[in-house]
């Protein structure tokens, strides 16, 4: 996600953030490095003399001249000037009240990722308490509606469909059919075209005028970039938007298309699709992605990631253990797999201080596959203890993960060491003190296993000490 940008601005970050003296040469030659990565990344060339203009406007300023810490100043500015290119702050769904009928037109070009959009949707209001209703609309793309249904299926929203190629019956059927049978937010997957074509928008104002959609929304490829941007000019237009998703983000290294949207168009990025399955579909929150860029992680977007992936009750249960000295190979292995369940390791280094240049395809991932593989070749009553684990079992282990002794042998080691360590955390209220500080978070703001309330007032400057801190 954002690879290249990342990098280059990674790199300018480390540069500037350790001088203990800025100079106007310094600010316009840092300036000049970002101009260029901007532009290499397709960002309009607008935006590119806006950021660029304030920025140096900003920093010449005696406010970083003079600082205390002017390189930290100067990345400040920075940072705040990427978040406002980004659209300041998250904007949520403009939503009716539950008891009536709120429609979401969804628009976009043929191939943009619309009905694979409109069902991840519909799966997070879903999730939210929304009951939720599909409206298949597409009736030029073949076996659109057939995937509308199976995607329905899959996630246990109903979709509207009718036998007819006229789509204004349905959506105004549709809109009935729902306030009949209870559901309160209405998806209409509307046709796109290879291209933007009058018939196409004459359609799509019909279904507008006949709907009275509370959002708007156009679903673009953002690896198209600036094109992307062209796109949503041309549909804002006639149409009149209220919000942007984009599609394929993970697989946009450049990020043109996040970072010109707002500017030029004035709408919001509301979400993201971050991948193939229904659960890569993220609120696109500017900061956030603002900090990525500038290889400074996304602390809060990996811990809720993990709040929507352990359940609060087996994490109070998972400490108790720890704290009796309990953590067995069995918990080792759902841990495994709970890390999984959280997204690919690129998704997850991208969230982590310092390491967002890291590429983990590069990683030797063999390990943690080799150890799992090992645990799951034990029977229960092995995992559950250790200790049974004699010669003869580590042999009969051994080759039915195919792997060698040696290889379980440092398994055990390594899982007595970190039972130790475990232990050691769970008993030391200095050190998670210490931990939680790091992240500028007041440890008494959080609530039992599993509690994050003390993350909405985390000092987001002190995230670079983290990696620091989980090497000691």
């Amino acid at each position: 996600m954002l690879e290249k940008l990342t990098g280059t601005f990674s790199s300018i970050v480390k540069t500037i953030s350790g001088k203990s003296t800025i100079t106007e040469k310094n600010i316009e030659e840092t300036v000049e490095q970002i101009k260029m990565a901007l532009l290499e990344a397709d960002v309009n060339l607008r935006v590119v003399r806006r950021f660029v203009n304030s920025t140096i406007e900003e920093a010449k300023g005696e406010k970083v001249l003079k600082s205390v810490n002017p390189g930290q100043q100067f990345v400040k500015i920075i940072n705040d000037k990427m978040v406002s290119m980004l659209g300041d702050s998250k904007q949520d769904l403009r939503l009716k009240g539950p008891d009536t009928q709120s429609v979401i037109l969804m628009l976009g070009l043929q191939g943009a990722g619309k009905t694979t959009a409109t069902h991840k949707l519909a799966a997070r209001l879903l999730k939210e308490g929304r009951k939720p209703l599909m409206v298949a609309c597409d009736v030029v793309r073949p076996a659109a509606i057939e995937q509308l249904c199976q995607l329905g299926e899959k996630i246990g929203v109903p979709v509207y469909k009718e036998d007819t190629k006229d789509t204004i019956k349905i959506a105004k059927n549709a809109i009935s059919f729902a306030r009949k049978n209870g559901n309160d937010t209405i998806l209409i997957d509307t046709a796109g075209r290879l291209q933007i074509d009058e018939e196409m928008m004459d359609e799509l104002v019909k279904i507008k005028k006949a709907t009275d959609p509370v959002e708007v929304l156009l679903v673009a490829d953002s690896m198209t970039g600036q094109n992307a941007v062209d796109i949503a000019k041309s549909f804002d237009e006639q149409l009149g938007l209220t919000g942007v998703i984009l599609t394929k983000f993970d697989s946009d290294a450049r990020g043109g298309a996040a970072l010109s949207l707002k500017t030029i168009t004035g709408k919001p990025i509301l979400f993201i699709g971050t991948g193939e399955k229904t659960e890569d579909f993220e609120i696109f929150h500017p900061e956030r992605i603002a900090s990525r860029i500038l290889g400074m992680g996304d602390i809060v977007s990996l811990v809720e990631k993990a709040q929507e992936t352990v359940d609060a009750e087996e994490a109070l249960k998972m400490q108790k253990k720890m704290q009796r000295n309990e953590f067995t190979l069995q918990d080792m292995l759902e841990q495994f797999q709970s890390v999984k369940k959280m997204g690919s390791m690129q998704s997850l280094l991208e969230m982590m201080p310092g390491m967002s240049g890291i590429d983990a395809s590069q990683m030797d991932m063999s390990g943690m596959k080799r150890q799992e593989a090992i645990i799951q070749s034990m029977t229960y009553k092995e995992r559950m203890n250790h200790l049974i684990i004699g010669p003869s079992r580590r042999k009969r282990i051994a080759k039915g993960s195919g792997t060698s002794v040696a290889d379980v042998n440092k398994l055990l080691k390594q899982f007595e060491k970190t039972k130790l360590m475990m232990k050691k955390v769970s008993r030391n209220k200095g050190m998670q003190g210490r931990m939680m500080n790091q992240l500028g978070i007041d440890p008494s703001s959080l609530g039992g296993a599993g509690g994050m309330g003390g993350l909405g007032g985390m000092d987001m400057s002190k995230l670079g000490d983290l990696s620091k801190l989980l090497r000691r």
